[in-house]
């Protein structure tokens, strides 16, 4: 029998080893952790008490209020974004697709502190334009993957029976984008819920979630059975978006397989330059929190930018600005190395299981997605609890921050490289492996040219994703090793002015960061944000 898939079917030993290296990962620095926190709050008991209360019930609600309705405004305003990409030709949309994608990679702190520059007060609306400014581009960039897809002749022949633009979209297009529509919604549900630095900034102690009461009851009141049980909520609902997710993502992929690559952008036409109108309207709204923000950095001169130089009013911080960006640069390296190792080794175990062993993968590839929704405080405190059994006692390691961060990114590389691993055409490794090559010998002459750019593409989007991570870091790192987004939520909540125009002006050179990251992405056009 030919050597399939690599060559790596044939050699099952090498395919567990490589399995074994992320799903131990996984299992160290994910699953033992979690599981120790959860037990420690069982053993106390008390969780079905805490269940049973008004006010866990009220979190619950509005955590699933505020997600549901920043999903929905996601989704209005990232459709008429993806009929932009998808069905225009136009100049600048290389432009829009840079726009677009910043949102999703900036630091939660940096969004929050963005919108209650615009939204002083904060709450519930506050809340909810937020974490819909963050995922419009999840919603745009799914559903245009697959819209790019459809055939336009189905469209021009509802047209030609008389059928309204409004009545074909909704009776012939809408149907069809169903499946992106559906997974991108579950991504983005997903991401709501679990907001934790948007809803700390612009929530207070007025507004809580789910997450940040987890964070209250650990940190401060050492209620492990209350935040337990609200974990145990939390995973559960994570458990759902991301099957549900899953089930929509297998169905998009299924669409394009079965309609293949269609030529379906042109010129606007009639009602369709309205589309594009509302569609730039979202793009520039996009701008407005982020030129806010980059304004107030420059509301007494360079005065926030010199101060970076220092520790802040009072001594705010234990570290200058400076040092605490040096620190952010540092962690992301390593963690975007660790996950993109992590995330290929994912990825290629993934493919080479993918025909015969469906849903095999499936629970693979939705555990390794799971890091995502669980909160960062139960993963952080199950380190306190459990990682000084290993050698070296890395609860006082600079290693921590890299290694929680590590956990975030892996699920966005393993989203990038898998798609582009399975859409390689089998027959160039079978051809490779019945001329003698070894798996590892196809994996780099045949892999790794074709999938090089989505390479390059994770590890730049997985370090701006480090360099912002805030949830984690907020509670792994030490005063003297603070990263930036941390040092900016510190900055906030201390009083002085001089403290907000620092805090102002690092937001500022964490957007130029990322700006610069997305410009190069879309330089070498890899589809990226398609979950």
């Amino acid at each position: 029998m030919a050597r399939d898939r690599a060559g790596l079917r044939s050699t099952p030993r090498g395919l567990t080893l490589v399995a074994l290296v992320p799903l131990g990962f996984l299992a160290v620095f994910f699953v033992w952790p979690v599981v120790a926190i959860l037990r420690l709050g069982l053993a106390e008991g008390g969780v079905l008490a805490a269940l049973a209360t008004a006010d866990v019930w009220g979190l619950v609600w509005f955590t699933v209020a505020q997600a549901a309705g920043a999903t929905a405004v996601a989704i209005v305003a990232g459709l008429p974004v993806a009929f932009l990409l998808a069905r225009t030709k136009l100049p600048g949309l290389g432009l829009v697709r840079v726009v677009i994608l910043v949102p999703f990679v900036l630091p939660s702190v940096v969004v929050g502190l963005a919108f209650r520059g615009l939204m002083p007060d904060g709450g519930v609306a506050a809340i909810v334009l937020a974490n819909a400014f963050f995922n419009v581009a999840v919603v745009a960039r799914t559903v245009a993957g697959l819209w790019t897809h459809l055939d336009r002749r189905a469209e021009d022949a509802a047209r030609a029976l008389g059928a309204s633009r409004l009545r074909t979209f909704t009776n012939v297009t809408l149907p069809a984008l169903a499946p992106a529509i559906g997974s991108a919604a579950a991504v983005v549900f997903l991401f709501c819920a679990t907001s934790f630095g948007v809803v700390l900034i612009l929530g207070g102690s007025r507004l809580r979630t789910l997450e940040t009461e987890i964070y209250l009851r650990t940190v401060e009141l050492l209620d492990l059975s209350g935040a337990a049980a609200l974990s145990l909520l939390q995973l559960g609902a994570v458990v759902a978006a991301l099957s549900v997710g899953a089930l929509a993502r297998r169905r998009r992929e299924t669409a394009l397989r079965l309609r293949g690559q269609a030529e379906s952008a042109r010129r606007p036409s009639g009602g369709e330059w309205w589309v594009v109108a509302l569609a730039l309207a979202v793009v520039a709204a996009l701008l407005v929190p982020v030129a806010t923000l980059v304004a107030r950095s420059f509301g007494s001169g360079l005065d926030g930018y010199r101060a970076l130089a220092g520790a802040g009013y009072e001594g705010s911080l234990d570290i200058s600005g400076f040092d605490a960006a040096r620190n952010s640069l540092a962690a992301a390296t390593d963690a975007t190395l660790i996950a993109v190792t992590l995330g290929t080794m994912a990825s290629v175990v993934l493919v080479s299981l993918a025909r015969d062993r469906v849903r095999y993968v499936e629970v693979i590839d939705t555990a390794f997605m799971l890091p995502l929704g669980v909160s960062a405080v139960t993963v952080g405190f199950g380190y306190l609890i459990t990682l000084d059994v290993l050698p070296g006692d890395l609860r006082t390691s600079a290693a921590l921050v890299p290694l929680a961060q590590a956990l975030v990114v892996t699920p966005l590389v393993i989203r990038i490289m898998l798609p582009v691993l399975r859409s390689i055409d089998e027959r160039l490794r079978q051809a490779a492996a019945s001329l003698g090559a070894g798996p590892w010998r196809v994996w780099r002459e045949v892999d790794v040219p074709m999938a090089g750019r989505s390479l390059g593409t994770a590890a730049a989007f997985g370090f701006v994703v480090a360099l912002g991570e805030f949830g984690a870091t907020s509670f792994l790192a030490r005063p003297d090793t603070a990263t930036l987004p941390v040092a900016i939520a510190r900055l906030i909540s201390r009083p002085g002015e001089l403290n907000n125009q620092m805090a102002y002006a690092a937001c500022t050179l964490l957007v130029v960061v990322t700006v610069a990251v997305v410009a190069v992405v879309e330089r070498v056009r890899v589809p990226v944000g398609e979950f």
